[in-house]
């Protein structure tokens, strides 16, 4: 909570610069003002503390998007990380019946269901059960860097039918399974999950604010121009599908969230119920 203070503090300080969004009209009202679109998510199912009722705080605190699980499992998800021993429940596999209450809760309200650091259970799980398309924020492609960190292509086939996106992560231990990595690795699975779903499933999720090690030619937002330069020697690329991939791509999955919400405004919330009584 006291991030999200901050970044609604730095908004309303920096008015001219920074604009809060909470729906997609905000979005597309602050890309036309030329406006940075400050949208509100919240890295790991951990900080809702087992409570539905703290994840429609949340969401009545602006967050328009929950990755599942960070770093470690929660009581009701499996991390990508389980396997290194650093979770906090190490018996949890996949999506517990508490976690389906969260992504229908989640879908319910309107908040982007984030499934990048599950483990591929519950991914799984959580195909089956979501109601609304899915994002990965910061993934990429595991066919290319085999790190459960990373997205397999059995998994992005689903990831098209469900509708979702899976934004492509510049971290070089992501794009090689190395310590180093140039911007035609970012290339190269920006067109292995282009090949695998179409191009309405890829964006960017470059997690610049998380990484330690950036790829050669792509070391910071101002080298976005590079990568699309790049892209568009490429004839198999369009600018049309360019405009996909640098943001539409993820707009159209913020519209679908918002219409099943739109579908799903009638019912009432979910019960909190705890999340240790309900595992599968």
């Amino acid at each position: 909570m006291e991030q999200i203070d901050v970044i609604k503090r730095l908004i309303a300080r920096y008015p001219m610069i920074c604009s809060s969004q909470v729906q997609l009209k905000d979005i597309l009202n602050a890309f036309e003002n030329g406006k940075i679109a400050s949208l509100i998510g919240v890295e790991g199912g951990h900080t809702i503390n087992n409570s539905l009722a703290v994840l429609r705080t949340f969401y009545d605190s602006g967050v328009r998007y929950l990755t599942l699980t960070h770093n470690c499992n929660t009581a009701w998800a499996e991390s990508a990380l389980t396997f290194e021993k650093n979770s906090t429940i190490d018996e949890v596999e996949g999506l517990t019946d508490f976690g389906e209450l969260v992504i229908g809760e989640m879908n319910r309200l309107g908040m982007l269901v984030d499934l990048s650091h599950t483990s591929d259970r519950t991914v799984n799980d959580a195909l089956a059960v979501a109601a609304a398309p899915v994002i990965f924020s910061h993934s990429s492609a595991r066919e290319l860097c085999n790190s459960s960190r990373n997205v397999p292509d059995d998994i992005l086939k689903k990831v098209k039918r469900n509708g979702g996106v899976v934004m492509v992560n510049f971290y070089p231990n992501f794009l090689t399974c190395s310590d180093n990595a140039t911007i035609y690795d970012v290339i190269d699975h920006i067109n292995h999950i282009r090949n695998v779903t179409g191009v309405d499933h890829v964006g960017l999720g470059s997690d610049f604010n998380g990484i330690s090690k950036v790829p050669e030619g792509l070391e910071d937002v101002s080298k976005y121009p590079n990568l699309f330069a790049e892209l568009l020697l490429d004839p198999s690329w369009t600018k049309d599908d360019l405009k996909k991939l640098a943001g539409l791509n993820f707009l159209r999955v913020f519209r679908l969230v918002e219409s099943v919400k739109n579908v799903l405004n009638g019912e009432a919330p979910i019960e909190n119920k705890m999340a240790e009584d309900m595992k599968k």
